[in-house]
């Protein structure tokens, strides 16, 4: 017995010993971490002055930054999620923001503005550069934009409302945590307590992914939840989207071009006019940029302004940037000086020759030069629209190349959105085809109504074709009015067959080493393209370019004008 008793107590020790351990593998499984997260690993945090962004409900990678105590927005960020309409002038150091009637503008650096003239005052530094990405107090951001947001410290982070949805929300009903995962052993993010309120985002078998109010997002238990339901937040609505009144007219538009290269042009109009019908605007191409601070040519008659309207015409001067490459398009917008300049002249020629509108057709314009030109438009309507002047900007046929013509804000600010509907095959075309075949001109239709109101819509069409030669692999080409078009169909025997895809009458003939191809604009395609105009309730029609038509158009054109 004496042998037995310390072999069971060695038993005994040996299963207590195991049962000791059992049970703190068990403890250990079934217990709750106490181990904190990193939160500004967690919120990633990048410095001081980073503060984190939580949109909604969940962060994005853009972050704001906080200094002298006021939240900052890089400009990308402020374009990108609250209003895309703030200009900065790099050039002159300058905020910028067009009202429908003003200009507001600020010196970077400065916490004082000007709004059309009159001077005022913010309580901190309105936007400020750190390199050279330019930032914008977030409380003057909000002057032009709807959203609100709360900002946290320790660690830096900010929530951001600009939608304010239906959403789920629940109760915590006891103190808890809200930890990194869902499970016992994920790292604790913050402590919630009874009575505080969460956002409900996905609900799984025991835990819930919640975000609570001071923004951290992850997860809690279930049965630490009670009351859940649903809950409408307010909106904020302080700011109030000014109309961009328009100076549109009540009947179509029928613009016809009329191209002026010297003042003797201007004694062509009656000429011009006699074969016509029911043309009301004639657009003069009377002003050419010609240097880089803005000024411009000016072929401009008051002769001319009245012979017009004693014809009932309006008339829409054209400004264009066709300098051979002279002008740098960039250096006249980018900066506000020049830019306001070629404004002020614009506006005053307008005044001094009684024009009824301005015909904006800058092209080719460089990415670098997409936002300049924007701003050009956007600060050219405020003294248009104060003096009834009508805005019409030519565009080319929307492609992913144009982009930056940023042709929906055009429909907001300007009055007429012009499609220039042809040169879908031009001079430097790798391959021979149409000007303008029907798909492309109702592609470039449909696009545009998608972004600007159909009412501001005017489509150009063109009074010319191109006659294809290739000899060899050289290929060439020519633009020619209608009339020369015909003539050289006549002159070469050809024998034209109507295209259904390009809704044109095509014709191809050999003649020695040459081999010619035309795509004719006649009575015929300019027809279907009027259909097709009609099809989508657009605001009318503009013919590039007056003189290159024959006769016969203006019964077609007539007959669109009077449905």
């Amino acid at each position: 017995m004496k042998k037995v008793i310390p072999v069971l107590i060695a038993i005994v020790l040996i299963i207590v010993v195991g049962a000791v351990g059992f049970g703190a593998k068990l403890v250990e499984k079934y217990s709750y971490s106490k181990e904190r997260a990193d939160l500004e690993e967690y919120f990633d945090v990048q410095g001081s002055d980073d503060v984190p962004i939580i949109l909604q409900d969940e962060r994005i990678e853009e972050h704001a930054k906080l200094w002298d105590g006021v939240c900052y927005f890089d400009l990308a960020t402020v374009h990108k999620y609250f209003n895309d309409r703030f200009y900065e002038d790099k050039k002159e150091k300058l905020l910028i923001y067009a009202l429908p009637d003003a200009i507001v503008s600020t010196s970077v650096g400065a916490s004082s503005l000007t709004v059309g003239g009159d001077a005022e005052e913010r309580d901190y530094v309105i936007a400020r550069y750190e390199g050279d990405t330019l930032y914008i107090a977030a409380d003057f951001v909000k002057e032009y934009a709807n959203f609100s947001y709360d900002l946290y410290t320790e660690p830096n982070h900010m929530q951001v409302y600009t939608e304010w949805n239906e959403r789920q929300v629940a109760t915590i009903k006891k103190n808890t945590q809200v930890r990194y995962q869902g499970g016992i052993k994920s790292d604790i993010l913050t402590d919630v307590s009874k009575g505080d309120r969460v956002v409900v985002l996905e609900e799984m078998e025991t835990w819930t992914k919640v975000k609570t109010e001071d923004a951290f997002i992850g997860y809690v238990e279930n049965k630490r939840l009670e009351d859940q339901t649903t809950e409408t937040p307010t909106p904020v609505t302080d700011y109030e989207e000014p109309e961009y009144a328009s100076n549109t007219r009540d009947h179509k538009i029928n613009l016809a071009w009329h191209a002026i290269a010297g003042a003797a042009g201007n004694e062509t109009l009656t000429d011009m006019m006699a074969p016509t019908k029911n043309v009301n605007v004639i657009a003069p191409t009377w002003f050419s940029l010609c240097t880089d601070q803005g000024d411009f040519v000016s072929l401009a008659s008051a002769d001319y302004v009245s012979k017009a309207h004693d014809m009932g015409l309006e008339v829409w001067a054209v400004i264009d940037n066709f300098n051979g490459g002279e002008v740098d398009t960039y250096e006249v917008l980018a900066g506000t000086s020049t830019r306001q300049s070629l404004i002020d002249r614009l506006i005053a020629e307008a005044l001094e020759y009684d024009l009824d509108g301005i015909n904006v057709d800058f092209e080719n314009i460089s990415l670098d030069a997409g936002e300049p030109f924007v701003e050009f438009i956007r600060e050219l309507s405020i003294p248009c629209r104060e003096h009834g002047i009508v805005l019409s900007v030519d565009n080319y046929v929307p492609m992913g190349y144009t982009d930056h013509y940023n042709r929906k804000e055009q429909g907001i600010v300007a009055d007429y959105v012009v499609i220039m509907g042809y040169d879908e095959h031009y001079a430097g075309s790798a391959e021979a085809g149409s000007v303008a075949s029907i798909d492309f001109v109702e592609k470039g239709i449909a696009d545009t109504v998608a972004q600007v109101p159909a009412e501001k819509v005017i489509n150009a069409i063109p009074f010319y074709t191109r006659i294809w030669e290739l000899q060899g692999t050289q290929l060439s080409s020519q633009a020619v009015g209608m009339g020369l078009a015909q003539q050289f169909i006549a002159d070469h025997d050809i024998t034209t067959v109507w295209d259904e895809t390009a809704c044109q009458n095509y014709g191809e003939c050999q003649s020695g080493d040459s081999y010619y191809q035309v795509w004719l604009e006649d009575a015929e395609s300019i027809g279907v393209k009027l259909n097709i105009m009609d099809k989508y309730g657009i605001a009318g029609v503009a013919e590039w370019r007056l003189g290159f038509e024959t006769a016969d158009i203006w019964d077609v054109i007539e007959g669109y004008m009077n449905r």
